[in-house]
């Protein structure tokens, strides 16, 4: 897998609790797995992992140290925790999940590039930060930041971390892509849906993989597991895409 992109589309973990949807999601195709020390399943991945006959060099695994382990030791201890939990010798990415509490970047960060120095982590990345943050990120660290992961979907557009990230060869990861459900009460969406003989999410999707950003959907369905992947196909004409993005309404889920 090249080192500096992830595949089109990857599956979020959270809420996910059965090692089978993991192994079920590996064997249909998806290669980039995400999940966090918050979900509290990183355990679960691990033996999804182990069910699924794909190769682990196969796999991007990718998970996060929450916002309480954010202080230096804390984040070398923390992520040997991850790593036991996922049964890995090194994680291919490694997120600041969120730069509040404990977060020092001047603290923080150097914790990251030791764990990148060791081989620990292959990748750093840094999820909810602003433009300011993600500056004063690039400045501390000696490590590219590999992944910026941000809510991002059809209401909450992100052009402004978007741009950031195309200027910085950094690959933006969004999470909550379908905006947990909202993209089926789009009527954008819905035209571009029978249009295209898809669902409002492949839409969604779609969407967000033509722009090179990668979307992370979860699912608790093979079938909308196999949806969500298929998605990365769908071709969306700049017509498509200026209708998305002309939606005049906007709504952030987290804060």
């Amino acid at each position: 897998m090249p080192t500096n992109t992830l595949p089109d589309i990857g599956l979020g973990t959270m809420g996910i609790d059965e090692p089978q949807r993991i192994a079920s999601a590996i064997e249909m195709g998806y290669r980039h797995l995400d999940t966090a020390q918050i979900y509290d399943n990183e355990e679960v991945v691990r033996r999804g992992i182990e069910l699924a006959d794909v190769p682990r060099e196969d796999l991007f695994v990718a998970t996060k140290v929450w916002a309480d382990s954010l202080a230096p030791d804390d984040v070398l201890v923390s992520t040997e925790t991850s790593l036991d939990k996922l049964g890995l010798e090194s994680v291919d990415l490694l997120y600041v999940h969120r730069p509040i509490d404990a977060y020092d970047p001047n603290e923080t960060l150097p914790a990251f590039d030791a764990l990148h120095e060791q081989g620990r982590i292959r990748h750093v990345g840094v999820s909810n930060f602003t433009p300011s943050e993600l500056d004063t990120a690039r400045d501390v660290l000696d490590a590219p930041i590999f992944a910026h992961q941000v809510e991002m979907h059809p209401l909450f557009r992100q052009a402004e971390l978007l741009s950031h990230a195309r200027r910085h060869d950094t690959n933006l990861v969004a999470y909550s892509p379908i905006a947990q459900g909202e993209v089926f009460n789009l009527p954008e969406l819905t035209d571009l849906a029978g249009k295209h003989d898809a669902t409002e999410s492949q839409i969604a999707l779609a969407w967000l993989v033509e722009q090179g950003a990668v979307p992370i959907p979860r699912s608790n369905s093979d079938d909308h597991l196999r949806q969500n992947l298929a998605a990365a196909d769908i071709e969306l004409s700049s017509e498509d895409m200026a209708q998305i993005d002309g939606i005049d309404r906007e709504k952030k889920l987290f804060e």
